[in-house]
């Protein structure tokens, strides 16, 4: 079973435990992902997705200028509901409806269609999960 992972401020106590713990099946989602490219790649080598929110559109959300370095096929959308509304709800109460925002902006970062951005990600939270 996939594990969801929580960091704020903690990327290098978490890598030492998933390091440590290395084991072929571990696996999951760093939820709500605020960290730098090379904590980004990091998770993704050690089995895990991103989990892309309404922080991508924050003016000081950072990841937004690195994202497109990390391949559509590690990440997975997500709300973090009632939290982290996305931009222009930012610091309202956050809903499912939004996600619709956060992946016009993945549109805009990666330069594929909403369809595609779509599928993909439903496609990772689906393999990750095990559903069909």
């Amino acid at each position: 079973m996939p594990i969801v992972i929580h960091s704020r401020e903690s990327f290098n106590e978490i890598f030492e435990v998933l390091e440590r713990k290395n084991h072929p099946k571990l696996r999951g989602i760093f939820h709500c992902f605020s960290g730098d490219l090379h904590q980004a790649k990091q998770a993704i080598d050690l089995g895990f997705l991103l989990g892309i929110g309404g922080v991508v559109t924050f003016k000081n959300g950072k990841i937004d200028q690195f994202l497109k370095e990390i391949p559509l096929e590690k990440l997975v959308l997500e709300t973090d509901s009632p939290y982290l509304a996305p931009v222009p709800f930012r610091g309202k109460r956050n809903e499912s409806s939004y996600l619709e925002l956060i992946v016009g902006k993945l549109v805009d970062i990666y330069g594929v269609d909403f369809s595609t951005i779509d599928r993909i990600t439903t496609e990772n939270a689906k393999e990750l999960f095990g559903v069909n």
